[in-house]
């Protein structure tokens, strides 16, 4: 099995991951991963929108499956078989706003425990890191924002790699708005 990272965003699947997937027979993804890389999918490959995570793992041994982002970066880089790398939206947040990440914490709050997202981030910061924190719709940024210093940095990346990407930034005292169900956020840098 190949589990392919096709990046946050159009246009950003790598050269080695464009190649695994020309040679394709049987394709794995959810509709968004699909539809990013729909051009570098073979005519004559299943392609199949995954509907059942847990599945993944009986998958035939010539299956590719697409992961967005990176598959390690909270991705499907858990399954067995060889993973190549994609864009993540943690490269592609720092690079857009020129923020180092040599001292970066990851907090993953996608589908997980939004409070503990927030105590950890609050450490991490707390210990001098700069923060990437994995959201999804339903985290709150103000809850986020009102347990931190208000003179924390929090820059809010929506829709990275798309036509409609949006960064803004702020501090926690005043803290920039989420308008995407697609985003990630930088704080403490």
């Amino acid at each position: 099995m190949k589990i392919i990272g096709v990046g946050c965003g159009e246009g950003m699947l790598t050269k080695e991951a464009e190649t695994a997937l020309r040679e394709a027979k049987s394709v794995y993804g959810s509709k968004r991963a699909i539809e990013l890389v729909r051009a570098s999918i073979p005519k004559d490959a299943d392609v199949v929108e995954i509907t059942d995570y847990k599945a993944l793992r009986t998958l035939p041994d010539d299956a590719v499956v697409l992961s967005t982002g990176d598959p390690l970066m909270a991705g499907l880089g858990y399954l067995p078989g060889e993973v190549i790398p994609g864009i993540s939206s943690m490269q592609t947040a720092f690079a857009r706003l020129h923020v180092p990440w040599t001292d970066v914490a990851v907090v993953n709050a996608h589908g997980k425990d939004h409070k503990a997202a927030v105590s950890r981030t609050v450490q991490d910061i707390a210990a001098g890191h700069t923060v990437f924190l994995i959201a999804d719709p339903d985290l709150s940024i103000n809850e986020l924002a009102r347990s931190l210093s208000p003179s924390v940095k929090i820059a809010v990346c929506e829709d990275l790699g798309y036509p409609n990407e949006r960064i803004t930034q702020g501090t926690a005292g005043n803290p920039p708005k989420v308008l995407s169900r697609l985003f990630c956020i930088i704080c403490g840098y």
